[in-house]
Parts: structure tokens; C-alpha cells; sequence
């Protein structure tokens, strides 16, 4: 990939927690315009890695480089001003406001209120249950709504590099399937995504590439056709038996 390409640019970071190592040397790289998937079973450090890149952990070494310029260490409000903007596992709404008061909030660091408007008119567009339910308390809402919600607050901030946490985490399989269609809508629409994602047949057919990460690091990665063919990703993560 031409490193003019590349939106993200993960190389050899290292994560710890109190003398353990979450994250071991690991490279990755997104490309503008990509839809990349990151997959792995619970505990291979794959949010670890997603609250790295926002800045919300400190990384012990390596560096992380966004749109060519050098992010390690860089606040995540900044980084949010600067495109990069994450959906959290567990979605972090406002519970007490309305639907349309949490989507207000995705605008927090911008000044146009006119487009914010026109960007709010957009998700509602996404997402008709929201628009639906746009004077309801966010906390009232079922778990797939505040997904939806979760999703569009971070379309208001206007992404460039869009961070999706396990979207699909509890949730109904008629719910999953929109959420998973909204993501195909939103990277066509030319906003670029690393998703990480636990189903990960779904996350592979989804996405251009993948990676597979297991105890903090990379063991495998390419297209995403590929992945889905491979003996291994088959037997550990698409519940299938590797042939002997």
C-alpha cells in the first residue's frame, strides 16, 4: 500500500496493564477509504488496541501515526477534531437526554450549525427509528436503538476514520443485520472503518481485509476473502472443524 494510502499507521505498539503485556509489538494499517476488520476471541486485545488508538490508554511502546502525522499520546477530544472518532463497546449514551439532545452532542467541537442540522437530517435518514423516537430519553431504548444511536451520534462528529467496537455485541439477529447495513452504507459513503467484531464470518464478509489478533498480537492478516478461506480462522473462529 503507498504510504499516501494510509490513513492509519499502527507500528509495534505495546499495551500493559500492571506488568501484563494486552497488546505485543502489533502493525496495522488502514487505508483511506477501507473497510478493515479486526477479529479475535475475548481477551486478545482487540478494544485494548481501538482505546490505544483514541488515546484513552497509554501505549509502552511503538507508535501510531493517523493521516501521516504522529498521534501517540495525543488527547481524544483532540483527535475526535481531527476525524477520528470511535463507537465504544456498550455504546456510552446520555441516558437522560433525548435521542436528538445525544446526537447534538456528536457536534460538540463544531461550529456549523446549519450542516450539523443537515448531517443530523442524514442519520435520521440511517436510522428511521430514531427519527421516530427523536424526543424519547435515550436510556429508554432498546439495546439494538442505542447501538443505532451510539452510531449515529459519531456520524454528527463528522468522521474521516471511524472506530466501531463490537456493534453487533447482544443484540437480535434482524437488529444486527441493520446495523451491519448502516456500516456498509456509511463506507460507502467514502468514511473509512476498522471494526472489530466478535461474529467474525459477518465482520469478514463485511470488510475489504482483516486481522486476526490472539494474546495481543497479529497472527494472521489479508483480504478478507482470503481470511474466510483460511483452515484456521475456519476451525477457531467460524465454528467449523480444520480438515487433518
Amino acid at each position: 500500500m503507498n504510504q499516501n494510502d494510509i490513513l492509519l499507521d499502527i507500528r509495534q505498539i505495546e499495551v500493559a496493564y500492571g506488568g501484563i503485556r494486552a497488546v505485543r509489538g502489533l502493525d496495522l494499517q488502514v487505508g483511506k477509504g477501507e473497510l478493515v476488520s479486526l477479529i479475535g476471541a475475548n481477551g486478545a486485545g482487540k478494544s485494548t488496541t481501538l482505546r490505544a488508538i483514541c488515546g484513552l490508554v497509554p501505549i509502552a511502546g511503538g507508535d501510531i501515526l493517523y493521516d501521516g502525522q504522529r498521534i501517540t499520546g495525543t488527547p481524544s477530544y483532540m483527535l475526535v477534531r481531527r476525524g477520528l472518532v470511535m463507537v465504544p463497546e456498550g455504546r456510552g449514551i446520555f441516558g437522560q437526554l433525548t435521542i436528538s439532545e445525544n446526537l447534538a452532542m456528536g457536534g460538540y467541537s463544531r461550529k456549523d450549525s446549519a450542516q450539523i442540522r443537515r448531517d443530523m437530517d442524514h442519520v435520521f435518514e440511517l436510522f428511521p427509528r430514531l427519527a421516530e423516537r427523536r424526543a424519547q430519553s435515550a436510556g429508554t431504548l432498546s439495546g439494538g436503538e442505542q447501538q443505532m444511536l451510539a452510531m449515529g451520534r459519531a456520524m454528527i462528529s463528522r468522521p474521516r476514520l471511524l472506530l466501531l467496537d463490537e456493534p453487533s455485541m447482544g443484540l437480535a439477529p434482524l437488529m444486527v443485520e441493520k446495523i451491519f447495513e448502516v456500516v456498509r452504507t456509511i463506507a460507502a459513503e467514502g468514511v473509512t472503518i476498522l471494526l472489530i467484531e466478535q461474529n467474525a464470518r459477518l465482520a469478514l464478509e463485511t470488510s475489504q481485509r482483516g486481522y486476526v489478533m490472539e494474546s495481543g498480537e497479529i497472527i494472521l492478516q489479508g483480504p478478507s476473502s482470503r481470511l474466510l478461506d483460511d483452515p484456521k480462522v475456519r476451525a477457531a473462529y467460524l465454528g467449523e472443524e480444520e480438515a487433518a
